[in-house]
């Protein structure tokens, strides 16, 4: 490799690098709705370059996480109830359908991987105090998603997973921002049986069953959001600020509204 290619596979690696941190820090609520990200400041944050960085914010900025505003720069996504509203809506559509033909084509192993997966987030959820680290929460982030990711994964269609994989991350932003300001211990294990009720409709290969149970899983945590998300309301700027710290310390993200 001459000395062009390997800098521009240290310029690519680091790029990686940004879009990971900062696309994390944005899922997790450390830099909330609305945030400017000025490049400089970014670049500082992590300790990047700010050619990296700029181009870790074009690619955050194609998956929604980051809005490029003209001759402004680049800030954190705005969120509302709105948003949130039809986000749920598209997700059961979308996840409904993939669910379906996944219980349509899963086997002996993909039951196997299931029950597996509900066990691993099932463990992690009772590992999960009042408050947890950072380290225990992201564990938690990735079991849940997995498990959701995993009842869909038979669907027969990678389209389609990628889809539905794009709005688990835009819900997790939603969660993140709820279990700030709204806890809940009821809707923590009231979402813990729903993925057991889950779980068993797919075993059972119940899927009108199962798909009723995933639509009442999303409603009820849509439902527990309307006291934190005013509705037509975007979660950025002062007012916001007042209840919730620009950058408050992230909680353990199984603590509260589990469901999304």
């Amino acid at each position: 490799m001459n000395s062009s290619d390997k800098s521009l596979s240290d310029t690519k690696n680091l790029s990686e690098q940004a879009h990971d941190r900062i696309r994390r820090d944005i899922l997790n609520g450390e830099l909330f709705p609305g945030d400017k990200l000025q490049i400089e400041t970014v670049s500082d944050r992590y300790g990047i370059g700010i050619a990296p960085v700029r181009e870790a914010l074009n690619r955050l900025s194609s998956e929604g996480l980051v809005a490029r505003k003209s001759q402004r720069g680049f800030f954190v996504a705005e969120i509302s109830m709105d948003s949130l509203e039809e986000l749920v809506k598209t997700r059961i559509w979308l996840e409904s359908l993939a669910l379906q033909k996944s219980i349509e084509n899963g086997d002996e192993a993909w039951e196997e991987e299931l029950v597996l997966s509900y066990h691993r987030l099932a463990r992690t959820h009772r590992r999960i105090p009042a408050e947890a680290g950072r380290e225990l929460s992201e564990e938690w982030e990735l079991r849940h998603k997995e498990f959701h990711m995993l009842l869909l994964d038979r669907c027969g269609s990678s389209w389609l997973l990628g889809f539905c994989s794009k709005m688990m991350d835009q819900a997790v932003r939603y969660r993140s921002l709820s279990m700030n300001v709204h806890p809940s211990l009821l809707r923590r294990e009231g979402a813990a049986a729903e993925h057991e009720a889950l779980l068993n409709a797919c075993i059972d290969r119940n899927a009108e069953l199962a798909c009723k149970l995933l639509e009442s899983h999303y409603k009820t945590t849509l439902e527990g959001l309307r006291g934190v998300i005013g509705t037509g309301t975007n979660l950025s700027g002062p007012g916001v600020a007042a209840e919730v710290p620009s950058h408050f310390p992230l909680r353990a993200a199984a603590t509260d509204e589990q469901g999304i």
